[in-house]
């Protein structure tokens, strides 16, 4: 902005010293146009004086008629070598119109010489900003992005001023995220291999144990596959989630959105965990007045509720129950998924959708994605997803906008 006030006020100087030379230009020509006629009133005073004086009788409406006439004799001029169309019969006049000529040529000259200045002025200060942009994109070349533009003009370069500034602040958030991309990958990784390392650990003891003692009993050894096994399971379903999450996190999922029956895609959830439920004979109650259709990929969304209502049972205390509430709004429809289990400490409450994420009362089996996966697909579906727990009871509130 700075830069821009400067623009102008080069440009309001330029218009004042042109104004300023039209003003002086049109006083020179009527000081000119005074001097001429005091020359020529004053010839012809001494011309009707010598008239009178040898004439005495004439009179002076003849004298004045002899002015206005407008016949001309150039034949009395020229005998004396006088062009009454080029130049003037008075000598002084001649004198007087070569002077105005070198003060008018001199005025304009200054005058021209003063423009020239300012525009090279305001060039200079130019080729100073091509320089600074120079230096900056420099900068940007060695990943230094903490430049300051604005100290460039708003002229004719403000595009490329402009165009820079984006280029400078992309660079800086592609900068950041690249940054942040690999700070992520790095704490996935290590979240990962925490992940595997205590079931990979645990059936490489197994199969130790299984390979270093031949005459092991065959009930040991069965409990040692049947636990191997379940090792492998998770194992298998952690890869799973992850190969979902990756592809949310690349955006190469594509959603079929339709109008789906959310009752359909709840009881579909339900039966998902139903084997889950049964062992800890926990009864799931599914309210709903009226068969609500919410825009969303039915497969993803069946996917989402089944993790949640998943969660909320391994949290919920053996013979319990879960209450599952559908309500249609105004501009939304709710789900909402209520256990009376252990709760969610305050502690772990804003970081109950965070990837990897345990909680004090979490499941020693709970890998610790399935929340964060859920709220990846319900957002995805233009939805929104919150928590609320205290000791008593914890109820998840989805939203479909």
């Amino acid at each position: 902005m700075k830069n821009k006030i400067k623009f102008k006020n080069y440009l309001f100087s330029t218009l004042i010293i042109l104004l300023f030379m039209i003003i002086m230009l049109l006083i020179i020509d009527k000081y000119e146009y005074n001097a001429y006629t005091k020359n020529y009133n004053n010839k012809l005073n001494m011309i009707v004086s010598t008239i009178k004086s040898k004439y005495p009788n004439i009179d002076d409406g003849d004298i004045i008629d002899i002015f206005n006439n407008k016949d001309i004799n150039e034949e009395f001029f020229k005998q004396y070598g006088i062009d009454i169309e080029k130049e003037s019969v008075i000598i002084e006049n001649n004198q007087l119109h070569n002077k105005f000529i070198i003060i008018n040529i001199s005025f304009i000259v200054i005058l021209i010489f003063i423009l020239l200045l300012v525009f090279i002025k305001y060039d200079f200060n130019k080729d100073k900003d091509i320089k600074e942009i120079t230096k900056y994109i420099k900068e940007i070349n060695k990943n230094n992005y903490n430049i300051d533009i604005d100290k460039l003009s708003e002229d004719e370069l403000s595009i490329l001023k402009e165009e820079l500034y984006k280029i400078t602040v992309m660079l800086k958030m592609s900068s950041i995220n690249s940054l942040n991309d690999k700070l992520e990958v790095k704490k996935s990784i290590e979240d990962i291999s925490h992940q595997l390392k205590t079931p990979l650990t645990s059936i490489l003891i197994m199969l130790n144990n299984i390979l270093d003692d031949e005459d092991m009993d065959e009930n040991v050894k069965k409990d040692f596959l049947r636990d191997i096994k379940k090792e492998v399971m998770k194992i298998n379903s952690l890869i799973q989630i992850l190969l979902k999450l990756s592809k949310f996190d690349s955006n190469s999922i594509e959603f079929i959105k339709k109008n789906n029956s959310i009752k359909k895609i709840i009881l579909e959830s339900i039966k998902n965990v139903s084997s889950l439920s049964d062992l800890k004979n926990i009864t799931i109650n599914f309210n709903i007045k009226e068969d609500i259709k919410i825009n969303c990929d039915y497969m993803w969304e069946v996917e989402a509720i089944s993790n949640i209502i998943k969660n909320s049972i391994e949290h919920s205390y053996e013979n319990n129950k879960i209450d599952i509430l559908v309500e249609k709004k105004n501009t939304y429809t709710s789900v909402i998924i209520k256990d009376y289990g252990s709760g969610i400490s305050k502690t772990d409450l804003p970081h109950i959708f965070e990837r990897f994420y345990q909680s004090k009362n979490s499941n020693t089996n709970n890998i610790g994605i399935g929340l964060c996966l859920s709220k990846s697909i319900i957002e995805k579906d233009n939805g929104k997803i919150y928590v609320e727990s205290n000791n008593k009871e914890t109820k998840f509130i989805i939203k479909y906008f």
